[in-house]
């Protein structure tokens, strides 16, 4: 922390910059303020005004700065840059800002990715697509760029043949592992389990025998229901220490009826940093062979919250209407559990929209409730194991499902605290089940394990269901009609 002798002084670049690199923003915050009403006329510091401002969460006033900034120093694209990202976090229009921007920085991945956003947010996927097909054929090399292509592809309704800019990257780069990786890796989100060997198959022909090329086939072979065969490819990974390998062993041993192995490898995960992959599936094995963890994980009845909060959040059509504009893209995305509709791109709760403003601290204030009902802090616990005196968003949505539409169950692993506030329903919410949220159901057409939600939940307008992020949840189609819903993850914060 500065002294107050420093704290008068006049604030140096490089005595900001230090002290933003080291972490320290509300403490810079005050200095910076004081440099800028002097006058300071270094663009740096207004540029590092809006940056702090900006991760604070305050980018309607990180904005003014960054403008300032930008006019003071035209020609540098790291402020231009920084001014157009925030402008599309805030919900502002920013594909003239990110034109700038790659005009100064023609070469910069991330300012190109960047305004691939910018035209989905401004409800152009077309251009967005036009663009990255363009770079990635000038820059095959580009990963993110075909990653980032076949995602929106997908979405765009190209489910054939959405990975084939990597065919055809890898026709002139062969030997590039990382192309390779990620193509495998979309195919695994697509479920194209088929191709994953097909993928595979040519890896091996034109580079060897990989690591990313074994892991995947026993991957593939398990989640297509191939058992003997996939535990035999995933023989010599049992003393691997990768998670994300672990985790897949897991699956297949749960979904071949042996929930014992299953929580014997999670089991030895549980006290490490990934521990947050393992603990949805510890779960279901503790809960098959009545492990009393189970219960201590997921039955305490304060973990789940139904609050009806219509009254907290701005009118529900006005809300209805603001969410509509920004379900920009014509399909569901490649790698989340909605089938049957669309998904908002960014970081909803970034946006500087007064109705979204309030949506969102309406829903802080409710998950701030919530929180207080939790019981004693339990530090080997994934949820009351974390800091509860700050309630900071990693990721929020909306999810606009039509006729049939429905989530497939899954989890959020990196999340503390995850959601579904309801806006619109269709007609037919309260008939059976349609439509109905389910906790703690797993089954899915590739993991056929059979084990009933242990709770349901109606939905209503304006109702906010609150549970742990780790707790597996999807819901039951519909008929007919529009469903539209916001969701977010809590950010899981450390103990201080």
């Amino acid at each position: 922390m500065p002294d107050l002798e420093s704290s008068r002084r006049a604030l140096s670049f490089d005595e900001a910059i230090a002290a933003f690199e080291a972490g320290e923003r509300e403490a810079l915050l005050p200095r910076l303020e004081r440099a800028l009403q002097a006058g300071s006329g270094d663009p740096r510091l207004w540029h590092l005004h809006g940056l702090v401002l900006r991760e604070l969460d305050r980018r309607e006033e990180a904005l003014p700065s960054l403008r300032r900034a930008a006019e003071m120093a035209p020609t540098s694209a790291r402020i231009a840059h920084a001014l157009a990202r925030t402008l599309l976090e805030a919900g502002l229009p920013s594909v003239e800002a990110f034109g700038r921007a790659v005009q100064l920085a023609p070469a910069d991945e991330e300012v190109i990715s960047g305004l691939a956003s910018a035209f989905i947010a401004d409800g152009e996927p077309k251009a967005a697509l036009e663009g990255l097909e363009k770079i990635v054929r000038r820059s095959p090399h580009w990963v993110r760029g075909h990653s980032l292509l076949a995602r929106l592809r997908w979405m765009e309704g190209d489910r054939d043949r959405f990975t084939r800019s990597f065919d055809e990257a890898l026709e002139q780069l062969p030997d590039n592992m990382d192309l390779r990786r990620e193509q495998i890796i979309a195919l695994l989100h697509a479920e194209r389990f088929d191709e994953v060997l097909r993928a595979v198959r040519g890896g091996r022909a034109a580079v060897g025998e990989q690591l990313v090329f074994a892991a995947n086939e026993a991957i593939a072979h398990a989640e297509m229901g191939e058992i003997d065969q996939a535990e035999r490819l995933f023989e010599p990974f049992a003393d691997t220490a990768d998670a994300t390998i672990q985790v897949r062993r897991v699956r297949m041993y749960l979904r071949s009826g042996r929930p014992e192995r299953a929580a014997e490898i999670a089991d030895a995960w549980l006290e490490t940093p990934e521990a947050f992959m393992f603990w949805p599936y510890a779960s279901l094995a503790w809960r098959q062979i009545d492990e009393s963890r189970w219960q201590w994980l997921e039955r305490d009845e304060s973990f789940v919250g139904v609050y009806d909060i219509a009254e907290r959040l701005p009118p529900l059509d006005l809300l209805a209407a603001k969410l509509r504009e920004r379900h920009t893209l014509s399909g569901q995305p490649l790698e989340q559990s909605l089938r049957g509709g669309t998904q908002t791109d960014g970081n909803l709760f970034m946006h500087v929209d007064p109705v979204i403003v309030q949506l969102r601290e309406a829903i802080r204030t409710t998950v701030a409730e919530h929180v207080a009902k939790f019981p004693p802090m339990d530090k080997g616990h994934p949820l009351l194991g974390r800091r509860r005196d700050l309630i900071r968003f990693s990721g929020s949505w909306s999810v606009r499902l039509h006729s049939k539409g429905f989530h497939a169950n899954h989890i959020h692993p990196a999340g503390w605290i995850s959601s579904a506030l309801y806006v619109v329903l269709p007609p037919d919410i309260g008939q059976g089940d349609a439509g109905v949220l389910t906790l703690g159901e797993a089954k899915s057409p590739n993991f056929p394990l059979d084990l009933p939600p242990f709770r349901t939940v109606e939905p209503k307008p304006g109702r906010l269901v609150l549970f742990p992020s780790y707790t597996w949840h999807g819901t039951r189609p519909f008929t007919e009609g529009e469903r539209i819903s916001v969701a977010f993850d809590v950010a899981a914060l450390e103990q201080s």
